[in-house]
């Protein structure tokens, strides 16, 4: 942690270990290991990830997640939370559960429910109904002051021929948490699943939150900006990046912020 008071945040969705492959990207062997060498050479003091988990067949959750396991074991030194979804048969074999690192403690943790609406949709020739998403949340102390934490990953309702703009329940159930947090530093971090994210920017900025970038993409199967870093009044954000890298169809966002006041 810098003693110019700065710390430094990774948003990394991390497609639960599967490298990027441009010729079989759905196929590429699981490499945590360039997961792992990705995330350290960030140095980031908070580490928000997605997608740490890959379903098993039936909707069976890993117990204990295995990658979640090993990232505790090669960051000993850090505090982390892991929370999965709820669990649920209908779930497809893609990456669940989100994770918080920190180089500080963390404390008051929430595992917040996001449930999804019944828009139908076509899976290899079946007709499915998508799960329930997840918000997760705690709060740790940088520099002597509390800074609340929250992490989460919506639904892709751009995959099922629709928008979140048509249906907005996940979005306002965290808009709600972070209106409760307006009285301390707060960063919201995550794939948000939005590819026309100017309504999220708007919804979000209306409760106070500002992201630190909304041009560079982050996903590379479409040119989408998917993940970001919101942050509210109490904090200034002293500069970002977004980080291409083949360990992830997603790539890495950084920044560095500092107290406002």
């Amino acid at each position: 942690m810098s003693a110019s008071g700065r710390f430094k945040v990774l948003q990394f969705n991390m497609q639960f270990g599967q490298p990027w492959d441009d010729a079989y990207p759905d196929h590429a062997p699981i490499d945590l290991q360039k997961t792992i060498d990705e995330i350290r050479s960030h140095d980031a003091d908070i580490v928000m990830l997605q997608e740490v988990e890959r379903t098993l067949p039936g909707g069976a959750q890993a117990e204990p997640p295995p990658h979640y396991t090993r990232l505790k074991q090669e960051f000993p030194h850090q505090d982390s939370f892991f929370c999965y979804p709820k669990p649920d048969p209908r779930e497809l074999p893609f990456g669940i559960g989100l994770a918080i690192f920190s180089k500080t403690p963390l404390h008051g943790h929430i595992c917040q429910n996001l449930p999804s609406p019944p828009v139908e949709f076509d899976f290899f020739g079946e007709k499915k109904t998508p799960t329930d998403r997840l918000l997760i949340g705690a709060t740790t102390a940088i520099h002597g002051r509390d800074v609340r934490l929250f992490n989460t990953h919506l639904l892709a309702f751009f995959m099922l021929k629709s928008s979140s703009e048509s249906h907005l329940s996940q979005r306002k159930l965290v808009e709600e948490q972070l209106r409760q947090s307006m009285g301390m530093p707060t960063l919201l971090t995550g794939d948000f699943n939005v590819s026309k994210h100017e309504s999220l920017i708007q919804q979000f900025g209306e409760a106070g939150y500002r992201t630190v970038q909304s041009k560079e993409i982050t996903w590379r199967r479409r040119p989408y900006v998917l993940d970001h870093i919101f942050h509210n009044g109490w904090l200034r954000p002293a500069g970002w990046r977004v980080t291409p890298t083949m360990s992830s169809d997603h790539h890495a966002l950084t920044a560095e912020f500092e107290f406002a006041r």
